[in-house]
């Protein structure tokens, strides 16, 4: 098989349905014996994140990183999980695990602007967070 540069690669990847290229990921990983976790900065793309307190406190000071822990799914433990998926790039499986087993840390040592948009995702699908 001929090598491929990696802007054929792109190429290729991007003619790729999300469940194609999800699946392809997954083998990746079999295959290799590796996790492809996306970078936490991933998860600060979007909207800019309204103000307001990080859950630290006057005693933090100046934290500069921050634990988003789900404490309890709540009511809807399917949103709390597919927003888990979302966050870290979880498998199905392992984002069940992590809800299920509450209080977790979702996100470590993540920057104050992505732990606070990603506490306001969680508590949006209905989750109870805290950010240490």
């Amino acid at each position: 098989m001929a090598k491929l540069s990696t802007d054929e690669l792109l190429d290729a990847f991007k003619e790729l349905t999300l469940i194609e290229l999800s699946e392809f990921v997954k083998a990746f990983e079999e295959t290799f014996d590796v996790t492809a976790a996306a970078p936490v900065a991933v998860a600060a793309a979007g909207a800019p994140a309204a103000g307001g307190d990080a859950g630290g406190g006057d005693d933090a000071g100046e934290q500069d990183e921050f634990d988003v822990v789900l404490e309890s799914a709540g009511d809807k433990k399917i949103q709390v999980i597919k927003e888990v998926r979302t966050l870290t790039s979880l498998g199905l499986k392992e984002a069940k695990d992590l809800v299920e087993g509450a209080p977790k840390p979702v996100l470590e040592k993540a920057n104050k602007e992505t732990a606070e948009k990603a506490k306001e995702a969680l508590e949006a699908a209905g989750g109870s967070v805290t950010l240490k």
